[in-house]
């Protein structure tokens, strides 16, 4: 009897460490690494994110801008700090479910190397294309692009909008050439000129130019409507199983305590569903998720199964 109680007694003490760091966390600063330059979509949403952790938690949430290589230096460096809740990650569609298609050597695994905390948000990318092409829905640009092999030639301003028009490409059997540019306002401004004929861009540096009549939205490529844009209809409206919608999302590495993360995940899932933030989001075009883990890694499967053959039937490589 005696032995057995000293047994229960030392399994209690070595469960304790880790019941107590879920308990007790956070107790100290927490950093938040960004892989883009501040003043970009996932800068804005992890400062958003961070602001309101320091609020709820008391303690100070700094956000740490180390950008290069398509997020991989940032992502990198979290999937090597502690696995202890106190180095997050913000990442992007990208980063994460565009990056281990692309490249042939990746210094992180998306799906084994993190513990996906939650997705913030998610936003649709718009098909738009110059006001002289003769089509003014999916359908008729299909029929026009088809009519005119090699004729179009489209912009892209990264490698996933690219991913996006290809996968256009390829389940509507057209032949458009692809033209790289740097940055999603390059592309646009190629569209308005005329340089080339159509871009797939994402929505916040499109308005101003919709507004405008310089440039013609056609649809959204998320599986349903935008409630930024629910007059805009989705590919996938014409285009059965089209879909490609870009996210937000935090991380933190693997070996992360398992209620650290729940604990994570709860306030992230908190702080989307409030009432200023969900205003911010929609003010940004971006839909509010605050889903959960697994979904979210669910969510990354799919896209790195789904993006996959359409990289590698284009040929496409990494810039």
């Amino acid at each position: 009897m005696e032995k057995t109680r000293i047994w229960l007694f030392a399994l209690a003490l070595a469960c304790a460490p880790a019941a107590a760091l879920g308990q007790s966390y956070p107790s100290k600063p927490i950093r938040i690494v960004v892989g883009f330059p501040p003043g970009g979509g996932n800068d804005i949403i992890a400062r958003m994110v961070g602001a309101k952790m320091q609020e709820a938690w008391g303690q100070p949430v700094v956000i740490d801008n180390k950008p290069g290589a398509n997020s991989i230096i940032a992502a990198e460096f979290v999937a090597k700090s502690a696995a202890d809740g106190y180095t997050l990650l913000v990442n992007a569609t990208g980063g994460m479910s565009v990056n281990p298609v692309l490249y042939a050597k990746l210094p992180y695994d998306s799906l084994k190397d993190f513990v996906p905390i939650s997705m913030v948000g998610s936003f649709p990318l718009v098909l738009v294309v110059n006001p002289a092409v003769p089509a003014a829905s999916v359908s008729e640009l299909i029929a026009y692009a088809k009519a005119n092999p090699g004729k179009l030639n489209y912009s892209a301003g990264s490698t996933a909008f690219q991913v996006a028009t290809e996968m256009f490409k390829q389940m509507t059997g057209t032949d458009i050439k692809h033209i790289p540019y740097k940055g999603s306002a390059a592309s646009i401004t190629a569209v308005m000129a005329g340089d080339v004929q159509l871009t797939i861009v994402d929505s916040p540096p499109l308005m101003p130019q919709l507004k405008s009549g310089r440039v013609r939205a056609l649809a959204v490529t998320t599986a349903k409507r935008a409630s930024a844009m629910p007059d805009v209809p989705a590919i996938a409206e014409t285009l059965s199983g089209y879909e490609m919608a870009l996210w937000i999302g935090v991380f933190s590495p693997a070996g992360t305590p398992r209620d650290v993360a729940v604990k994570l995940t709860a306030e992230v899932v908190r702080i989307v569903g409030l009432p200023d933030i969900r205003e911010k989001l929609a003010g940004m075009g971006v839909e509010p998720l605050g889903n959960s883990s697994e979904e979210a890694a669910e969510w990354i499967r799919r896209e790195i199964a789904r993006y996959g053959p359409v990289v590698r039937a284009a040929n496409i490589k990494a810039e």
